[in-house]
């Protein structure tokens, strides 16, 4: 009986044993298993990243083709479309079409008209529209270029001078700093009128040594490694250089101006050389007397009243016509500028930095005044002087009275927009009878920043 007890406490022993031995190589293991983990953990972890990593910087095959499609319009501005085409095309001038060959890509189409005041519905139903397009075929090059193509327009307002400026060159300006810095292009135009390329031309070759493509006139195909349609605006007379990668201001395109039309140099050293005993700055008094609309009509007694405060004046009515040369020649050579808010006070651009720029502003017309001219003088370091002329020196008081609310109050009849009627009303129908008393002195004013100036920079 004591053996076999024995032998069943062995066997006890032994079994329990093996369950204590089970036990602790089961934990073993999956403590080893456990330590193991966070170090598959850390591997994962890292493939991840690397995926992540890829992913920014590579982006998804379909992103991918859309950066490298053949054509990208960005359309988020308010003000313009810009459209690129990423690879050679072919200009047909009769449809206003560029094709583009990509058998490998579907059909694809998009339309632009590059002109930049998307903004405005009316004016741009009569911009025509270009087409971009992809396909299997095209037409065959008659004309070769080496350069890009740069497309716009000169419909639209073209013909008022402020719009040549705002609508066309400053844009032009900006579009060709920010696309082509340092870069060769050429410059392609729809719907210019038949004087604008030559009234323009010694400005546009400021932009491109090669001819001017004119839709126009033109009916050959031509090939182009690369195209960009539409010009970019900053807003109205705005050249924001932080918006520019050369940072290219106002002072870079007065010099580009000064560049193209400061040919007349024997004009300007004729007028300073037999000076006389005591000079007398010379101001430049912008008329409107043939104009609808804006027109001083006691001019003859303003000029008078500006002479016996000290300058010599000369009356300049610009037309169409006018010599862009002769009109720099006289504002660059000139030291005040004045005139009632208009195209013509457009010719700002030409005065030296420092001149005098008296704007004589309306009733209604504050925020134009602002928009149009302020900023040029601005971005010009211009002695600028803002004369707002009081209700009884304007016109509309005998039509409408000076309780109307839209002679007392044009802020609150603008609030709900700057309608046709509206506009007309304070643009074309109003005119300016100048108080004289009050309005010398501005003049003197003008006069005491017009000599110190003529003293220093003759």
């Amino acid at each position: 009986m004591k053996t076999k007890k024995r032998v069943l406490v062995a066997v006890a022993a032994l079994c329990l044993f093996f369950i204590v031995f089970q036990i602790s190589v089961s934990s073993t293991s999956r403590f080893l298993n456990n330590a193991a983990f966070p170090a598959k953990t850390q591997e994962t972890t890292r493939v991840e990243s690397k995926l992540i990593s890829k992913q920014l910087h590579h982006p998804p095959e379909s992103l991918e083709l859309r950066l490298e499609s053949p054509i990208i319009c960005d359309r988020t501005s308010i003000r313009y479309d810009l459209c690129s085409i990423n690879g050679p095309t072919v200009l047909d001038p009769t449809t206003s079409t560029f094709f583009t060959m990509n058998s490998t890509e579907p059909p694809l189409v998009e339309r632009i008209r590059p002109y930049p005041r998307k903004f405005e519905d009316l004016i741009m139903a009569d911009i025509k529209n270009f087409t971009l397009t992809v396909g299997p075929r095209i037409p065959m090059c008659r004309v070769q270029h080496n350069a890009p193509a740069l497309v716009f327009t000169a419909g639209g307002y073209t013909g008022n001078f402020w719009h040549d400026f705002n609508d066309g060159f400053i844009p032009l300006f900006i579009t060709a700093n920010t696309i082509f810095p340092d870069q060769d292009f050429v410059i392609v135009v729809s719907e210019a009128p038949k004087w604008w390329p030559s009234k323009y031309a010694d400005l546009l070759r400021m932009f491109t040594k090669h001819p001017i493509i004119n839709l126009g006139s033109d009916t050959t195909t031509h090939c182009f490694p690369s195209a960009k349609l539409g010009l970019i605006s900053h807003g109205f007379m705005i050249i924001n250089q932080t918006l520019i990668p050369n940072s290219k201001t106002y002072m870079n395109f007065r010099g580009l101006l000064g560049k193209a039309y400061n040919q007349l140099t024997q004009i300007q050293t004729q007028i300073f050389t037999s000076k006389p005993t005591n000079p007398r700055p010379r101001l430049v008094l912008a008329s409107r007397r043939h104009a609808t609309g804006r027109t001083i009509m006691n001019q003859a007694q303003v000029i008078r009243l500006i002479k016996k405060v000290g300058f010599d004046v000369v009356v300049f009515e610009p037309k169409t016509k006018t010599s862009l040369q002769e009109s720099y020649a006289l504002l660059n050579s000139s030291h005040a500028f004045v005139g009632v808010h208009g195209a013509a006070l457009t010719h700002s651009l030409f005065l030296r930095p420092g001149a005098v720029f008296v704007q004589v502003v309306p009733i209604g017309i504050g925020w134009a005044a602002e928009a149009f001219f302020r900023r040029v003088a601005k971005g010009l370091n211009l002695e600028y002087i803002e004369y707002k002329i009081g209700v009884e020196e304007s016109s509309l008081v005998d039509k409408y009275g000076k309780d109307s609310l839209l002679v007392r109050d044009p802020f609150a009849l603008q609030k709900r927009g700057w309608p046709p009627e509206v506009m007309n009303t304070y643009l074309k129908e109003q005119n300016v009878k100048l108080d004289l008393v009050r309005f010398k002195r501005y003049l003197k004013k003008a006069f005491k920043k017009a000599k110190r100036f003529m003293d220093n920079e003759g």
